[in-house]
C-alpha cells in the first residue's frame, strides 16, 4: 500500500525491499483531503522566497527590468542558491509586480500540493565516477533513461503525460549522486510512477537518439558556459590534487561525447549501457515511495559501490593557498575566500557549519557587512557550504565567504579580507555562544571550535573583477575563464599568521526586538467577509481588508501602493523623461541599503519586506508574524520620512545601479523581454536608455528635488490581510500619513497600462546579443489576442496566495476580489469547441504577432571563427551599448522587419486601457 493512513499532519515510514532499495514512503492525509495542512501553512510563502539576481545588497527591485532566473547569474550564486545563505541580501530582478504576481499564481496552480502526488529516486553514482575517457557520461545517462523505455517506448511519452495532467519532472546529476523527480495530480500518479519507474527497469537507450540527446547535453553546457558561478566552479576544481575527481569535467558537451569518441573508436552506445548497468542498481537506490518495478540486482555481482572517501584533503597544495583574479561574464566585484575542510556529512544533525555561516553572514550591528558598509567596501555578504556535491562530498567539504565590493571596496580588497579574519578570529577566541543555538550538544561545540581553528589554515582568495580583463592571461580548459594566479602579498600573509589584533566594532549580535512572542488569533473586531472591504477612504488614501478566517494562523500581509508617476516629474535641469526613472531606482535603491542593517533583525525574526520601484510609484509589502510586524513596517515608513544620504552613498549606489543595468542587458533572455516590452508598451524607456541616462551622470540635488517631490504629493492605496484587528489595520494607513505629511494628488492619476494594437501581420525584431562571448539565441513569440480565462480551481494552500490574488486587485485598481469564483463559473459555460473556435480565429491571416531574436555569437551565425571562439568579450562598462538590426532570415518569408523600434512603434495606435470589472 503506498500511502498508509495516519493521525497526524505527516506519517513518514521508511522500509528497505528484498533487491536492496530503500524507501521512504510520506502521506499527508489533510492535504489529500483538500484542506491546507498546518505544514504548508506554516511554510506560507515558500513559493514567494527572494531568489538572488543581481550583486547589489538592496531588498528593492527594480520593475519591470530584469527577471528573477534561476540560473546562476547573480553574485558568487553558489553560496546564495546553494547554502544556507539568507544571511544577505541584494538588489533582485524579477519582473514587474503585476507579472510576479500571475507568475507566482500560474506556479502554484502547476503546483498545488492538495491533488498533487511526487516521487523522487537518488541513485548514488554521480560525477566523480565519469571514465577517464568519456567526460560527462553520468550527467548523459541521467537524459538517455528518460529516452523511452520498453512498456512506453515513445521518447517523449513521460513528459507528454505528466503535461496532460498537470505534473512537471526534472533531473540532476551531482559529484556522487544522481537524482530524478517528478509530480502530477494524485489521480494519475499510479500510471506516472509505473512509466517513471520503467526508466530504471528497462531504460531504451537506442542507438538512434544518441547523437539527438547529445546535442541537448552540449546545449546546456552552452546555457552554462555564461555563468560565473559555473565558472567559478570549474576553476575551483582545476585546483585539486592530480587524479582527485574534482579535476573531472562533469558537465560533458559534444565535444566529449561525440567528436573525440568518434576519432579514438571509442562506442559511446556501449559505454553508457556498461555504465547503466553496474551503477543503476537497486540497492544503490533511495526512492521516496514504493514502485511495484522490480529492478534487478543480478548486474551488481563483482561490483562495489563507488567509493572516493580516502582522497582526503584534496585541494592541500600549494595551487590552492594563493590569490586568484579572474576576469567575470558580468560587471562586478566580488572577493571569494574558501577554506577545504574535511568532510562534514557525518555531522549532518548539528550542522556546525549553518552555526559560523549565521553569525559571519549576519548583517545587523557588530558584523562583518555591517563594518564594510560603513567603510563604503561592501554591498553585500554571503558564508556557508550549499552541500551540493560541489561544496560537501565524501573527500571534503568548503566553507566560504563571498562579498560583494564597490569600486572603493575594490582597491581594498585585502583590508576587507582581514575584516573577515578578525571576525573568525573573535568567533574562535569567544567559542560558540548559546544564545543562538536552540539545542547544541557539547559535541558540537568541539567541532565548531575544530573548525573555527581550521578557518585560520591559508584560505583560497578569488577576486572576481571586469578590471581585470588584460591582465590575466591563464585560461581554464572547459569553460575558458580568464585568470591570473599570485601568491598572497607578504604583509598579508605574514599578518594573518600572527596573532594580529581583534577589531573592537566586530562582535555577536544584539538581541532581537523583532522576535514575536504573542502567538493568539485575534478576535474581530466588526462583520466578518468573505472578500476584502474598504474600510478607509480619505483623499490621501484608501484601505482594504480582510480578517483571515480560513488559515488561523498568526501572521500578516500588507501592502501599500504610494501612487506616484515618476515618468511625469518634471524638472528644468531633466532634459528627457528616462532620468527621471532612474532617479526613481536610484531613490529606492538608496532607501533599502539604508533600511539593510536596521531591518536586518527582522529578516531573521522572519518579517519580511520588498521594495518596488514601479511604472506608477512605490510599492512597500511586508509579511510574517503579525505581532511585530507593524514595528517593521513602521521603521520602513519612518526611513522614507527621514530620507537622507551622504555624496558616497549616492556614488555607491549610482555605481552599483550602472552595473545592474548592464548585467540585464548582456543577457540574451532579458534582452529580448526589453525589445519586446518596448515595442509593446506605450512611453516605455528601454534598459539602454536608462543606462545611457546612468552614464551621462545624475546629480545630487536633482535626486533631492526629485525625492521631494515624490514625498510631498501621492495616494496611498493598501490591503491588509491576516490576524489583524480592522483597527490595527487602519493604523498602518494612518502611520504613512501621519509621518509623511503629503498632500492629496492634484489631478486623479488611474493605474493604467498601456499597449500598442498591432496590425495584422507577423513582426520581426531581430538583433545581435551584446555579450560576444555568448553562443545562445534567445526566440521569443508573443501572440496578441483577446482574454482567455485560464483554470484557477486549485484551493489556496497558504494565506501568501489570497493575498497575492487580492493585492493583484488593488494594485491594479479593479477590486473584483471574487474574480478567480467568476472566472471559474466561466468556465464551467464553455466547451470544446468553443475553445477549437477561438484558437482558429487567432490562427487566421488577421494574426497579431511579434517575433523577438536575440541572436548569438558563432561561425554559424556569419560569425569569424576567432569571435566564435572566444571567450565573453563585454562592451567596456564606460560604453554605452547599441542594438544591432539583423535582416530575417531566408526561412521568414511575409513578415515585416523592424529596424527602428520608436519609428515603428510611433505610428502605431494604442489601444484603450481595459479592466475587466464584472
Amino acid at each position: 500500500q503506498l500511502m498508509s493512513k495516519y493521525s497526524h499532519n505527516c506519517s513518514p515510514r521508511y522500509i528497505k525491499l528484498q533487491n536492496g532499495l530503500s524507501a521512504l514512503l510520506i502521506s499527508d492525509l489533510n492535504n489529500m483531503d483538500g484542506a491546507p495542512s498546518a505544514l504548508s501553512s506554516e511554510g506560507e510563502d515558500d513559493d514567494e522566497s527572494e531568489d538572488e539576481s543581481d550583486e547589489d545588497d538592496s531588498g528593492a527591485e527594480i520593475e519591470d527590468d530584469k527577471e528573477d532566473y534561476d540560473d546562476e547569474d547573480c553574485d558568487d550564486e553558489e553560496e546564495e542558491e546553494e547554502g544556507e545563505n539568507d544571511d544577505g541580501e541584494e538588489l533582485n530582478d524579477p519582473d514587474s509586480e503585476l507579472e510576479e504576481l500571475a507568475e507566482k499564481e500560474e506556479t502554484r496552480k502547476r503546483g498545488c500540493t492538495e491533488k498533487q502526488s511526487a516521487a523522487a529516486l537518488c541513485v548514488a553514482v554521480g560525477s566523480f565516477s565519469d571514465p577517464e575517457d568519456l567526460p560527462g557520461l553520468a550527467h548523459f545517462l541521467e537524459h538517455m533513461v528518460f529516452m523511452g523505455s520498453l512498456k512506453y517506448p515513445d521518447e517523449n511519452g513521460f513528459d507528454a503525460f505528466l503535461k496532460k495532467h498537470g505534473g512537471s519532472d526534472n533531473a540532476s546529476t551531482d559529484c556522487e549522486r544522481t537524482v530524478f523527480q517528478f509530480d502530477v495530480q494524485r489521480k494519475y500518479f499510479k500510471e506516472a510512477l509505473d512509466r517513471w519507474a520503467q526508466f530504471f527497469i528497462h531504460p531504451l537507450m537506442i542507438r538512434d537518439a544518441i547523437d539527438r540527446e547529445v546535442e541537448a547535453v552540449d546545449s546546456e553546457y552552452q546555457l552554462a558556459r555564461p555563468s560565473d558561478s559555473n565558472r567559478k566552479e570549474m576553476l575551483f576544481g582545476s585546483l585539486a590534487r592530480p587524479g582527485h575527481p574534482m579535476k573531472k569535467f562533469f558537465w560533458g558537451n559534444a565535444e566529449t561525447l561525440k567528436h573525440e569518441p568518434k576519432m579514438n573508436n571509442i562506442d559511446t552506445y556501449t559505454r553508457l549501457r556498461e555504465f547503466w548497468q553496474r551503477y543503476y542498481s537497486a540497492h544503490y537506490m533511495t526512492l521516496v515511495v514504493q514502485s511495484k518495478g522490480n529492478i534487478s540486482c543480478e548486474n551488481v555481482i563483482g561490483f562495489s559501490k563507488p567509493n572516493f572517501g580516502h582522497l582526503t584533503q584534496p585541494f592541500d597544495t600549494p595551487e590552492f593557498h594563493k590569490l586568484y583574479r579572474v576576469v567575470p561574464i558580468r560587471k562586478i566585484h566580488s572577493l571569494s575566500i574558501t577554506w577545504a575542510l574535511p568532510p562534514q556529512e557525518q555531522h549532518y544533525r548539528v550542522k556546525p557549519l549553518h552555526y559560523i555561516s549565521w553569525l559571519v553572514g549576519h548583517e545587523g550591528k557588530g558584523s562583518v557587512l555591517s563594518f564594510l558598509r560603513k567603510k563604503f567596501w561592501a554591498l553585500a555578504l554571503y558564508g556557508g557550504n550549499g552541500e551540493t556535491g560541489f561544496e560537501q562530498n565524501s573527500t571534503y567539504s568548503v566553507f566560504s565567504i563571498s562579498v560583494t565590493l564597490t569600486d572603493e571596496g575594490y582597491k581594498h580588497f585585502y583590508e576587507v579580507a582581514h575584516v573577515v579574519f578578525q571576525y573568525l578570529k573573535m568567533l574562535q577566541k569567544r567559542g560558540p555562544d548559546k544564545r543562538y543555538v536552540i539545542w547544541v550538544a557539547s559535541n558540537n561545540f568541539r567541532i565548531q571550535k575544530q573548525i573555527v581553528y581550521c578557518l585560520f589554515s591559508l584560505a583560497n582568495l578569488v577576486l572576481l573583477s571586469a578590471v581585470n580583463e588584460g591582465q590575466c592571461h591563464l585560461k581554464e580548459k572547459w569553460f575558458g575563464t580568464q585568470y591570473s594566479v599570485e601568491d598572497v602579498d607578504k604583509y598579508w600573509s605574514d599578518l594573518w599568521a600572527s596573532d594580529f589584533e581583534l577589531n573592537e566594532d566586530l562582535h555577536l549580535p544584539e538581541e532581537n526586538k523583532y522576535i514575536a512572542t504573542d502567538f493568539a488569533l485575534k478576535a474581530p473586531d466588526c462583520p466578518e467577509t468573505e472578500y476584502p472591504v474598504k474600510i478607509l477612504s480619505t483623499q490621501q488614501g484608501c484601505l482594504w481588508y480582510r480578517k483571515d478566517d480560513k488559515f488561523k494562523i498568526p501572521k500578516g500581509n500588507a501592502g501599500f501602493a504610494f501612487v506616484f508617476f515618476p515618468a511625469c516629474f518634471w524638472h528644468p535641469l531633466i532634459p528627457l523623461f528616462p532620468c527621471s526613472v532612474v532617479l526613481f531606482d536610484t531613490f529606492v535603491n538608496i532607501l533599502s541599503h539604508n533600511l539593510a542593517e536596521p531591518a536586518y533583525e527582522a529578516d531573521v525574526a522572519q518579517l519580511e519586506y520588498k521594495l518596488v520601484a514601479g511604472e506608477h510609484g512605490l510599492i512597500i509589502r511586508v509579511k510574517g508574524f503579525n505581532h511585530k510586524l507593524p514595528l517593521l513596517f513602521q521603521l520602513i515608513i519612518d526611513h522614507l520620512s527621514d530620507f537622507s544620504f551622504t555624496p558616497a552613498v549616492f556614488e555607491m549606489i549610482t555605481e552599483q545601479l550602472k552595473k545592474t543595468y548592464f548585467n540585464v542587458l548582456i543577457k540574451p533572455e532579458t534582452l529580448a523581454k526589453d525589445v519586446r516590452l518596448l515595442i509593446l508598451e506605450h512611453g516605455r524607456w528601454s534598459m539602454i536608455d536608462k543606462y545611457e541616462t546612468l552614464m551621462k551622470g545624475l546629480s545630487i540635488e536633482l535626486l533631492s528635488a526629485f525625492v521631494k517631490a515624490f514625498k510631498s504629493q501621492l495616494f496611498v492605496e493598501g490591503l491588509v490581510q491576516g490576524n489583524f484587528t480592522s483597527r490595527e489595520s487602519k493604523d498602518f494607513l494612518n502611520y504613512v500619513v501621519q509621518k509623511l505629511q503629503f498632500v492629496p494628488l492634484a489631478h486623479p492619476c488611474p493605474v493604467q497600462f498601456r499597449v500598442v494594437d498591432l496590425p495584422n501581420t507577423h513582426l520581426l525584431c531581430k538583433v545581435k546579443a551584446l555579450n560576444k562571448g555568448d553562443a545562445n539565441s534567445e526566440v521569443t513569440v508573443y501572440y496578441q489576442v483577446t482574454a482567455l480565462i485560464k483554470l484557477k480551481e486549485c484551493e489556496d494552500s497558504h494565506l501568501g496566495e489570497e493575498v497575492d490574488r487580492n493585492w493583484n486587485e488593488v494594485v491594479t485598481q479593479q477590486y473584483l476580489f471574487d474574480r478567480l469564483a467568476r472566472e471559474i463559473e466561466a468556465l464551467k459555460s464553455l466547451t470544446k469547441s468553443d475553445l477549437v473556435a477561438w484558437f482558429q480565429v487567432h490562427r487566421k491571416s488577421e494574426r497579431k504577432v511579434l517575433s523577438v531574436h536575440v541572436v548569438g555569437f558563432g561561425k554559424h551565425e556569419g560569425d569569424s571563427e576567432v569571435t566564435a571562439v572566444s571567450e565573453p568579450q563585454n562592451s567596456s562598462c564606460d560604453e554605452i551599448p547599441q542594438l544591432t538590426f539583423l535582416p530575417p532570415s531566408s526561412l521568414m518569408a511575409n513578415i515585416t522587419c523592424i529596424k527602428d523600434i520608436k519609428a515603428y512603434t510611433s505610428s502605431l495606435t494604442v489601444l484603450p486601457y481595459h479592466k475587466i470589472l464584472k
